[in-house]
């Protein structure tokens, strides 16, 4: 699951620099509500599940996605730098470095919440949705650069 979101971050930070900031905007609106409509079907939510779910599942999304900006803010903020210390290469290679780790300690506090929620089964899916959309997504990429 945390390499699933890292592609992703990846895959969304790449196609953001390569638009502007409104067309930035609606890929990753629009890739949200792909991924989010793959899950749903995959996992056959019912409503109420849906209405339970989704909320928590985008909440997630959003601590995750900070995790990682604040990562590479501090990362770009050290490229950025004229003379670096030792001790703010540290900083930066640490945060990012953690980033994996604070990725797995935000989705083990949300796996709780979500096993109130879904089956088994579902919390099951879930993980093979996040992997199936991920891999078509890095399918769809490598065919447009063709």
């Amino acid at each position: 699951m945390k390499r699933i979101v890292a592609i992703l971050t990846l895959v969304l930070t790449i196609a953001s620099v390569a638009t502007a900031q409104k067309g930035r905007t609606q890929f990753a609106t629009d890739m949200y509500q792909a991924k989010h409509e793959m899950i749903i079907e995959e996992m056959g939510l019912t409503q109420t599940q849906q209405k339970q779910f989704m909320p928590l599942y985008e909440q997630m999304e959003r601590e995750i996605y900070q995790v990682n900006r604040n990562a590479r803010a501090l990362a770009r903020e050290i490229e950025n730098k004229k003379n670096p210390s030792d001790r703010d290469y540290e900083a930066a290679a640490s945060a990012l470095s953690n980033t994996r780790l604070r990725e797995g300690e935000i989705e083990a506090k949300y796996f709780e919440k979500f096993s109130k929620i879904l089956s088994k089964k579902q919390l099951f899916q879930l993980k093979q949705a996040e992997v199936k959309f991920t891999r078509e997504m890095l399918t769809k990429k490598k065919r447009s650069k063709q």
